[in-house]
């Protein structure tokens, strides 16, 4: 691999941890956003869901993407991360079901996240497999990293705890307002500003 291929992959990478960071900066995938981060184990879970997803849908999709016809080409995206969305429910329901119950509904719903159908619609259908999996690893970071970031702050002034280790004495005074949903938008907003702001410092 040569030096330019090398820097192209690393500026692909980075773009979806900071530059294109799913939610900090294209403000996609709103709905688990502010439904799961009331606790870090939570955010975590999701965001590693949802990368998992969004790695083996981009990398499948750019493997067939000469071979898929234009006109159903949504439609086999929307196949194609059903079936890794399934993959990632069961595994999860295994191997950590109270995990799994308390994502509910939104582990299935990440069939319609719009990050992941984004990426397969605008860069893995028009890249390399090698390309695209690197693109779906920096973007599932980025956003793994910013639902966790929301996660162990609502959960640390929520709870008072952290991965449900307690942080504080009995004396803390838990801000129950954070683990509700005001709590989501609250942090998010706040998030949102200084990203912004270290950003363009």
């Amino acid at each position: 691999m040569s030096e330019q291929q090398q820097a192209s992959n690393i500026t692909i990478f980075l773009n979806g941890l900071w530059k294109e960071n799913p939610i900090f900066v294209m403000v996609l995938g709103m709905c688990p956003t502010m439904a799961v981060t009331n606790t870090a184990i939570n955010s975590l879970a999701m965001g590693v869901s949802t990368l998992l997803v969004l790695l083996g849908s981009s990398t499948l999709v750019s493997l067939f993407r000469n071979a898929i016809p234009s006109q159903v080409r949504i439609t086999t995206y929307i196949v194609i991360i059903a079936t890794f969305v399934t993959v990632i429910d069961f595994f999860l329901a295994a191997l950590a079901p109270a995990v799994h119950k308390e994502l509910g509904a939104f582990i299935p719903l990440i069939v319609v996240n719009c990050l992941i159908l984004g990426r397969a619609e605008a860069f893995a259908a028009k890249n390399t497999p090698g390309k695209s999996f690197i693109d779906a690893l920096g973007m599932g970071l980025g956003f793994t990293f910013a639902l966790l970031s929301i996660g162990v702050i609502r959960e640390i002034l929520g709870s008072g705890s952290l991965f449900t280790i307690p942080l504080f004495g009995e004396g803390f005074e838990p801000w129950v307002i954070m683990v509700l949903p005001p709590g989501g938008f609250f942090t998010l907003a706040f998030l949102l500003l200084g990203f912004k702001l270290f950003k363009s410092a």
